[in-house]
């Protein structure tokens, strides 16, 4: 399944996101602190998505309420 998010409150506009059977597959930020997010694509390829969710929900970013990460989170909580 491949689902694009539109982001809330960070950098980042949107993340393109491909999960089979729970796992996620791809990711892909669009906008953003580039070489951070890619690297946080990197890291959460593999894994399962309520994992994911686990540790990404709820992370901020200076004095926003939000981040790429926990959009991240939002995102996936969707695919359910």
């Amino acid at each position: 399944m491949k689902i694009t998010y539109r982001t809330r409150g960070t950098c980042s506009r949107k993340i393109d996101i491909e999960v089979e059977d729970g796992i996620i597959k791809e990711v892909k930020f669009t906008a953003g602190c580039d070489g951070n997010l890619k690297g946080i694509s990197q890291l959460v390829k593999g894994m399962k998505t309520e994992d994911v969710m686990k540790r990404m929900d709820g992370i901020t970013c200076g004095l926003r309420k939000t981040s790429c990460p926990d959009q991240l989170a939002k995102a996936l909580s969707e695919l359910k």
